[in-house]
């Protein structure tokens, strides 16, 4: 995201979470939600257990090497 910058990757992220929450909520009390607050709370779930965040070990900022551990 180099070229939306810091601040605009954080109000995406702050944006997207409250349009899930919205969705999820309105899904959970309105009797007349439909398949759209469905498909969105759905989608947001699955990204949010996405591994977007794992990196191989040898990667990895600090990595141990791959030998026996000492304590």
């Amino acid at each position: 995201m180099a070229g939306i910058g810091r601040w605009g990757a954080r109000g995406a992220a702050l944006g997207l979470g409250v349009l899930w929450w919205c969705a999820a909520v309105r899904l959970a009390v309105v009797p007349e939600a439909g398949m759209l607050e469905a498909a969105v709370a759905a989608g947001g779930w699955g990204l949010s257990v996405l591994p977007v965040h794992c990196v191989p070990k040898a990667q990895a900022g600090g990595a141990h090497g791959a030998g026996p551990r000492r304590g």
